[in-house]
């Protein structure tokens, strides 16, 4: 079991080249998983500020093949040359992989330090993945731990307690530029209806806007009003909508762009100032309507630039915590990697046991004497098998795996392959030890 992660983000590429990777991110997961090739599991998180993929390898020496997979399944889904995504991606291993990822989950990788919509989009990725069946049981204990880990942050830390994320900031931006204590009176218009739009309709209500309308170019406006407030828009009443907002903002990324054009022609002789957000990765307004009269642009990398920086004691302890998180986190997957070596050996002690015991019970029945005899013989291997399960787990948390499984060959002749955990092998490593546990310890019948 190998994991490994390619990662794009704001902090070493730009968000247009961040924006094409993320193009057909769901689809890249079904083509890898769904193909015979050296990636078992695959884990997709993809925001405004990122693309990362979390994978699983068959082992070691499957890394790079796995890598190349995946890097022609983004090139094959984005238009972009495996030479360019290879480049773009940036690859990490071992103890990088939980560090980095716990990282993004308590806030401190993004663009808004601390912010607090990053911690729900790392649990929708693992969801996403588990819903498409394409996660394995270490992809999950890691998401899951970048989760636990965001949560004790946040409880132990003042990181993100300011409440800030990428929406408030935007809007405190907003509210700077039209001179206003409160969007109070604010006529809003929002495009999209995904989780940073409810986002964004959550923080506009709180700031006293009413009047917010909502548009999605692929129908689901009513449903989104229908449970969170607001005006559901069609292309029929976008253009009346636009004419009289003071305030837009772009959540959706979709392939409908709102044109310089556009508003020029629905705000010809309207000179009410107008603020528009831009927070989706595929801008849902052309860059040129910056150039308009009465008009106000703010994109990501404007609210990046705006956001106010976390005092150093508090980043400390957070980088701490996380550090103390990926260190623990690596130790509990070592200690998982000789788990199939474990099974083996009981196995083959099993099967020793049995044969022994199946000869007296031909030879002298089963009776009160024998019962007592193979009671004895399991509690006699029950104890033999301790240390050696002791040590497999101490080299295993060392690191040192090959050590063990090269003395289960050298002393036994038993051979073990590197573990592969996907879901089916997962399952084959959990079932012998309840039964080996259940055989060792329970006083046989004399029935």
């Amino acid at each position: 079991m190998v994991l490994f992660s390619l990662v794009a983000s704001h902090s070493n590429l730009d968000l247009e080249t961040v924006a094409r990777l993320s193009a057909g991110a769901s689809e890249v997961s079904v083509d890898v998983i769904s193909g015979d090739n050296d990636v078992v599991g695959l884990v997709t998180l993809a925001t405004c500020n990122r693309y990362e993929l979390y994978a699983q390898a068959r082992s070691a020496d499957d890394v790079e093949s796995a890598r190349s997979t995946l890097i022609a399944a983004v090139s094959g889904r984005t238009g972009l040359s495996e030479q360019q995504v290879s480049a773009a991606l940036a690859t990490q291993q071992g103890m990088a992989v939980p560090r980095h990822l716990f990282a993004v989950s308590t806030g401190l990788e993004s663009a808004v330090v601390g912010e607090r919509e990053i911690a729900g989009q790392v649990r929708r990725a693992l969801s996403s993945a588990q819903d498409a069946g394409v996660s394995t049981p270490a992809l999950v204990r890691l998401f899951q731990a970048a989760s636990k880990t965001a949560k004790d942050v946040g409880a132990q830390t003042a990181l993100g307690r300011r409440g800030m994320s990428i929406v408030s900031v935007a809007l405190d931006l907003a509210t700077d530029l039209q001179d206003v204590p409160s969007l109070a009176g604010t006529t809003a218009v929002l495009f999209g209806t995904g989780a940073y739009a409810g986002a964004a309709m959550a923080q506009l209500t709180q700031r006293g806007c009413t009047d917010i309308r909502v548009y999605s170019s692929s129908g689901r406006a009513e449903t989104f009003v229908a449970s969170r407030g607001g005006t559901a828009l069609s292309d029929d009443t976008l253009p009346g909508a636009l004419a009289e907002a003071t305030l837009l903002m772009g959540c959706s990324g979709s392939d409908r762009q709102v044109t310089a054009n556009d508003l020029a022609q629905v705000r010809h002789g309207i000179s009410t100032q107008l603020t528009v957000i831009d927070l989706a990765l595929t801008h849902d307004f052309a860059p040129e309507i910056a150039e308009l009269p009465n008009v106000d642009l703010l994109t990501l990398e404007t609210v990046r630039q705006a956001a106010p920086s976390e005092q150093e004691s508090t980043l400390s302890e957070a980088a701490a915590l996380v550090a103390d998180a990926a260190e623990s986190f690596e130790k509990a997957q070592n200690a998982r990697s000789l788990d199939h070596a474990i099974v083996a050996l009981r196995r083959h002690t099993m099967g020793v046991l049995d044969d022994e015991i199946a000869k007296i019970r031909q030879q002298h029945g089963c009776t009160a004497a024998t019962a007592e005899v193979e009671f004895a013989m399991r509690r006699m291997v029950k104890q033999l098998l301790h240390v050696p399960t002791v040590r497999a787990k101490e080299l295993a948390a060392a690191g040192d795996a090959a050590s063990y499984m090269a003395a289960l060959d050298a002393l036994y002749g038993i051979k073990v392959e590197p573990a592969v955990v996907g879901a089916a092998a997962a399952a084959t490593l959990q079932e012998p030890a309840g039964e080996l546990t259940g055989e060792l310890d329970a006083e046989p019948s004399t029935a």
